[in-house]
């Protein structure tokens, strides 16, 4: 029936008589109808998979998101269509007889394929992970017209386009056009304008005296390794580390954006602060935890958050912030179902990564799983030129999704370290997690159903990104004359597992430190020279530790310590390290058959109500969740690890100086070592309720 109906609309188009002025609109309102019926022939949901009656509840809101995504695919379409009919009209001179009907329709065609034409190759150069996100077949299909591609023949192509348009319109230029037309093409100018952020210009250094500033910048899943033992990898942040202190050994709570994120800046374990996964109770914080935004804003801080797709938890809790430039809650299923089925969303995608889609399209602009690390950096340095025309001192937080899976690092990064010959589906990105089934499937299957090469290449392609955006950041800094006075921070929310424990993701394991493990460098322009410390400090030592190098207290909630004593060279006591696991999304490949679970997602997850509709665990699971984490507490270089079964717990003890990936357990070699960490791991049970069953180090270790 629809597409009956769109013959019909067609045939009306083409009819005899037919106003040219009404061409653009038509094929704009054909184009919205025609992808509005192909992505719901091919739909697949974004985010989680729920139950159907929750879906089934949030119709309407589905409804008008379809429709809405349909209207702006119109509306674009529209816009490029006009330009094309304007281009026929400014050649009318070249023909003996004034264009017809029928030659609008083709001049408007042939622009809708020639600029979104050039838009997807720019972007499958430029930046393929965003065509990988809403395209419905396989990349393999795109590597042939891939390979044709190079910078140079896009701007060949670029130039050749614009000559062949001022050509066409040049005879006419004296004439008016039709309003329609000049409606359209300032939709093309709205919808199509890319001018990148103006990098600031230099200024004069602000006064000696006076406060620091604060530069906080972080990645998502970025792993400690890459940062300290890769310098090829990493030359920006290892010319930092010649001037900063560098902790090598920093460890999240949990491996989990929400909660890693809550205990770096609250300085409070999870237990504390109540965020135990990316699925929270609420949105509020317990009103008597301060988060270092707000404690800073408290004393004069201007305190800025900025990010791309990952960091919108900077804006959905209130750390603080007095300004943020942030993407909405990606847990949101409002948010999710804006995103729309693919083919709907592929046409805008390759247009919204500009200015005008973050602020129309914030949902497609922000796409999970396209990083825009280069637009990102561009809008940090924008805000460095504002923040450092004013007298007041400021935090800004700029926080990246380039090493976040799945792995989509832009042009030429993707290229690093990639095998030239590699033709499999993980060209561009991880393959096989662009929707909620295969994730969940992606994440129960072994090392062997990936292409781990390619994979790793792409993730150190992205943190190769990161550090040249890290670089440019510095190089604001410097330009600004702001450098002497700034305190710089790099830190991320948690690493990642590469199958090192036999799955890949975060926050799955405690074996191990790839996961937990996070890189941290603070650079203080008033320190004499660089340091390297390798004991183990906690995320939630981070907060009241800059609050100690910039003159102002710890809030008395605060579980962390200042490591200044560290930076200072004084011998300290070693610091116990807590660590547990986040939200199983799906059994995960050598998990014990016995150990305690909880339901499926499906079952798992619910909608809340009575505001936005954000993803939270069902109250009746909560306690089931935090029952069934694993746990561990690392003192003095040795883990103990806690496993929760069904008929019990599982105890194992690890010496990580002899055994970093914590394969030999040694529980029975040191038992008086594994009642010392169990009486201090009992401590972090009791705040969940939770008890040490009586006699069970002596089961393990008689």
């Amino acid at each position: 029936m629809g597409w009956a109906a769109l013959v019909m609309v067609a045939a009306a188009l083409l009819a005899p008589g037919m106003p040219a002025a009404l061409v653009p609109p038509t094929l704009g309102a054909v184009g919205g109808i025609g992808l509005l019926a192909l992505g719901l022939t091919h739909y697949g949901r974004a985010g989680p998979s729920l139950a159907r009656e929750e879906l089934h509840a949030h119709r309407a809101t589905l409804l008008l998101a379809l429709l809405r995504l349909a209207g702006w695919n119109a509306l674009l379409l529209w816009s490029m269509a006009s330009l094309g009919s304007l281009l026929l009209t400014g050649a009318a001179p070249l023909f003996a007889a004034p264009p017809g009907v029928l030659a609008h329709v083709v001049a408007g065609v042939l622009a809708i394929a020639a600029m979104s034409g050039f838009r997807f190759l720019h972007c499958l150069l430029y930046k393929p992970g965003l065509i990988v996100a809403s395209f419905s077949y396989r990349p393999e299909r795109l590597y042939r017209l891939w390979g044709l591609l190079t910078p140079g023949r896009l701007r060949a192509l670029a130039c050749a386009g614009l000559l062949l348009g001022l050509g066409l319109i040049a005879p006419s230029l004296w004439r008016t056009p039709s309003s329609p037309s000049l409606l359209g093409l300032a939709l093309a100018a709205a919808l199509l304008g890319r001018l990148p952020l103006r990098p600031g210009v230099a200024r004069p250094a602000p006064a000696a005296e006076g406060p620091l500033n604060l530069l906080m910048i972080g990645c998502d899943t970025l792993r400690a390794d890459r940062v300290f033992e890769h310098p090829a990898l990493t030359p920006h942040l290892h010319a930092l580390r010649a001037r900063a202190s560098a902790f090598t050994q920093c460890h999240t709570p949990c491996a989990r954006t929400a909660p890693s994120l809550m205990s770096l800046f609250t300085g409070c374990w999870p237990q504390r602060h109540g965020l135990r996964d990316n699925f929270p109770t609420s949105d509020a914080l317990p009103a008597d935890l301060p988060a270092l935004p707000a404690l800073l804003g408290a004393a004069g801080y201007q305190t800025v958050a900025i990010s791309d797709w990952c960091g919108a938890d900077f804006g959905k809790f209130d750390f603080g912030f007095q300004t943020c430039d942030l993407p909405p809650d990606q847990w949101n299923l409002r948010y999710l179902m804006r995103q729309g089925p693919k083919p709907l969303r592929l046409l805008l995608a390759l247009f919204a990564d500009g200015e005008w889609g973050r602020r129309w399209l914030p949902e497609i602009h922000f796409l999970g799983g396209v990083p825009s690390t280069t637009r990102l950096s561009q809008r940090a340095e924008a805000r460095l030129d504002a923040l450092a025309a004013d007298e007041q001192p400021f935090l800004l937080n700029v926080f990246f999704s380039t090493t976040h899976p799945p792995f989509a690092p832009e042009y030429p990064w993707y290229l690093h370290g990639s095998d030239p010959a590699y033709a499999g589906p993980s060209k561009f990105a991880l393959a096989g997690v662009s929707d909620p089934g295969e994730i969940l499937r992606r994440q129960a299957e072994s090392k062997d159903a990936f292409d781990l090469a390619q994979i790793l290449a792409l993730y150190d392609g992205c943190v190769a990104q990161f550090d040249h955006a890290v670089g440019a950041l510095l190089a604001s800094l410097e330009r600004r004359g702001l450098a002497a006075r700034t305190l710089v921070v790099v830190y991320a929310d948690h690493g990642t597992d590469f199958f090192e424990q036999g799955s890949w993701g975060q926050g799955n394991s405690v074996l191990g430190e790839t996961s937990s493990r996070i890189p941290l460098l603070i650079a203080d322009p008033r320190a004499a020279a660089p340091r390297k410390i390798d004991a183990a400090v906690r995320a939630i030592d981070l907060a009241p530790t800059l609050l100690d190098l910039l003159g102002l207290p710890p809030a008395p909630t605060m579980d962390g310590c200042s490591l200044r004593p560290w930076l200072d060279d004084a011998p300290q006591p070693s610091l116990p390290v807590y660590t547990e696991t986040g939200l199983w999304l799906t059994t995960l490949p050598g998990q014990r058959e016995t150990h305690l679970r909880y339901p499926a997602i499906t079952e798992l997850l619910e909608v809340a109500t009575g505001g936005a509709p954000a993803l939270r665990v069902k109250p009746c699971w909560r306690a089931a969740v935090i029952a069934a984490k694993d746990r561990a507490l690392t003192d003095d270089g040795w883990k103990l690890v806690w496993q929760p079964l069904q008929d019990g717990v599982q105890l194992s003890l690890f010496d990580l100086r002899r055994d970093p990936e914590c394969r030999e357990d040694r529980l029975r070699e040191a038992p008086a070592r594994a009642a010392a960490l169990l009486a201090g791991l009992a401590e972090f049970l009791r705040m969940d309720g939770l008890t040490v069953p009586p006699g069970l180090l002596r089961a393990h270790a008689p």
